[in-house]
């Protein structure tokens, strides 16, 4: 089923430039870095619009109300939180982070969902499921972590049934006129300035807005994502398209 893929070589970028392990590692020991402080720093630098972005991923699985979902790069949980409202039988956030985990584990404590949700930590590119398990796989900006994109995506294709629905939020560049300026001003250089000060990495704030500069966004993500094993790949932008949600279907 899934087509033979040869990507294009994309710029590695990785959270800390000339130190040793690879980007997968890397990106672990950044987010165990910010951990306790990544919802707050999550809230204020996106001015609470990414609560809004979560919602329409529940609004677009909902028709399709899927029974198993997984949750790949969870972080903190909040996607995974949401998709209860889906009332599926099963909810799994997997990341690479121990860190980032414990916080999620924090966060369904408190609210009493504890018993409703299972974090677990994991390789998105080596997932440990069955084929055919899942209704559903979400990710909320966490693809563009990758070490091996194409590789991550065809493991979702494998897991998730035949029918089933992947729904990926990630980061994009505005080509709003006007917007477009403005954000970028504030995503290069606001932005890290306030993650470095509040999260206490120096790299943390500087690599988000490098690593969406070189993802494969809009098109050439759909086309990566049908060469992973799905059908009907489609994107849309939102707020003035500094996010894209990207769905599409297994055959």
């Amino acid at each position: 089923m899934h087509q033979s893929i040869n990507p294009p070589q994309l710029p590695s970028i990785t959270p800390y430039p000339g130190q040793s392990g690879t980007k997968k590692e890397q990106v672990a020991e950044m987010f165990d870095s910010i951990s306790g402080r990544y919802d707050l720093l999550n809230r204020v630098l996106s001015l609470g619009i990414d609560i809004q972005w979560r919602r329409r991923v529940l609004k677009l699985l909902r028709p399709h109300a899927p029974k198993r979902i997984l949750d790949v790069a969870t972080g903190t949980g909040d996607l995974a939180i949401g998709l209860l409202q889906l009332n599926p039988k099963e909810v799994v956030g997997l990341d690479l982070s121990s860190g980032m985990l414990a916080q999620a584990d924090q966060k369904v404590k408190k609210r009493g969902l504890a018993s409703k949700i299972r974090f677990i930590e994991g390789d998105s590119e080596q997932l440990p499921f069955a084929q055919d398990y899942f209704d559903a796989v979400t990710v909320a900006f966490g693809v563009r972590n990758f070490e091996h994109l194409e590789k991550g995506l065809s493991e979702m294709a494998r897991v998730v049934k035949r029918g089933g629905h992947i729904a990926i939020l990630e980061f994009s560049r505005s080509r709003v006129p006007l917007v477009a300026p403005l954000f970028k001003l504030y995503f290069h250089h606001i932005l890290p300035a306030l993650g470095r000060w509040v999260s206490r990495d120096a790299s943390a704030y500087t690599y988000l807005p490098a690593s969406v500069e070189v993802f494969p966004e809009g098109e050439d993500f759909l086309k990566i994502i049908h060469k992973s094993g799905f059908a009907e790949a489609r994107q849309e932008r939102l707020t003035f398209g500094i996010c894209t949600l990207y769905t599409a279907q297994k055959p």
